[in-house]
């Protein structure tokens, strides 16, 4: 059986943050006299991860994402509640918590910018007291995976984003972490690059059953790689469960496709469902779940279909909905 490697329970992280208006004469007033707000970052969440397990972290900006991660992975010391990482308090900073997990962050680089990277992997080595043999053997799997030969010897100020990224995993990864918290790791790359970077993760995973706490704006990043979500909106956690359960929690329709044949005389399909779209022989619209097979065998009899498609609604319309029900 899995046995949990991250327990959170009832987790705060507050913030003090001055205030003033602007202008000169407000400045000079709050040389005197300061007015502070507190800022609940994250606010009472509680959750567990397994052994194994690759989890989705999604919200807004300001969510609370990164401040959770950053608790974590013992950047940031929380103001209340209680986390273990692999049986450790993470902002005690132990040894061996440390080398056992990696923090990867999209906006933030770990790479020195005026060596080359392999330099950087290096100084890595060092930090973790990496032996030689795991070092190169870790190396070279990583180099396969991510197609780094020809960036090794570069500096880091001339890679891509996309080929920094690669260097940032690689480089995170040496030390063979089982626990890997990934915020935004493909923020800012082209698609391809995107596809390949989810590959990588999806790959690491299976190879080493390494947990991984994965941030993105990007939904295909998610619904690639992870079976289970956390969704956080205000600090609060306002789900947690499997990502296909959101779509039948909040959105209970179905999205017909319909492309039709040139002779199909004009037609209100608005007796069918709910139209989105319709334009130059293509239809969209959505039914109730549970009227999906009638409406189904309605169409096939009553209209020249040349193609029929059937979709779940699309994941970020589903957490859009979350968010419009918490913010009521």
């Amino acid at each position: 059986m899995s046995q949990d490697q991250i327990e959170v329970e009832g987790l705060c992280k507050f913030y003090r943050v001055n205030e003033r208006a602007a202008g000169l004469g407000a400045s000079v007033y709050s040389i005197f006299r300061r007015r502070y707000k507190t800022v609940e970052a994250v606010n009472d969440i509680s959750f567990s991860l397994q052994a194994g397990e690759v989890v989705g972290f999604l919200g807004p900006n300001g969510a609370g994402k990164t401040t959770t991660l950053k608790v974590l992975s013992g950047l940031l010391h929380p103001n209340a509640g209680r986390a273990q990482v692999l049986g450790h308090a993470p902002w005690r900073r132990e040894r061996e918590f440390l080398r056992y997990i990696s923090l990867v962050m999209g906006q933030r680089t770990q790479l020195l910018w005026d060596i080359p990277a392999m330099d950087s992997f290096l100084v890595n080595k060092a930090i973790y007291d990496i032996p030689d043999g795991q070092f190169h053997e870790t190396l070279d799997e990583l180099v396969a995976l991510l197609d780094l030969e020809p960036l090794l010897k570069k500096q880091v100020r001339a890679l891509s984003l996309g080929e920094r990224m690669k260097c940032e995993l690689a480089a995170s990864l040496l030390h063979r972490p089982s626990i890997l918290f990934l915020d935004e790791p493909t923020i800012g790359v082209d698609i391809t690059m995107q596809g390949r970077l989810r590959a990588f993760i999806a790959e690491y995973n299976r190879r080493t059953g390494a947990t991984v706490l994965l941030t993105s704006h990007y939904m295909a990043d998610v619904t690639a790689l992870c079976r289970r979500v956390l969704v956080i909106h205000h600090g609060k956690l306002l789900y947690d469960g499997a990502l296909s359960s959101l779509a039948d929690r909040l959105a209970p329709f179905k999205v017909i496709r319909l492309d039709l044949e040139p002779d199909q005389t004009p037609l209100d399909f608005s007796h069918f469902g709910e139209v989105l779209h319709e334009d130059d022989g293509k239809v969209t619209f959505r039914v109730p779940k549970s009227d999906t097979a009638s409406v189904i065998a309605h169409l096939l009899a009553e209209v020249a279909v040349a193609d029929l498609t059937v979709e779940d609604p699309p994941i970020e319309e589903v957490i859009d909905r979350i968010f419009q029900e918490a913010a009521v």
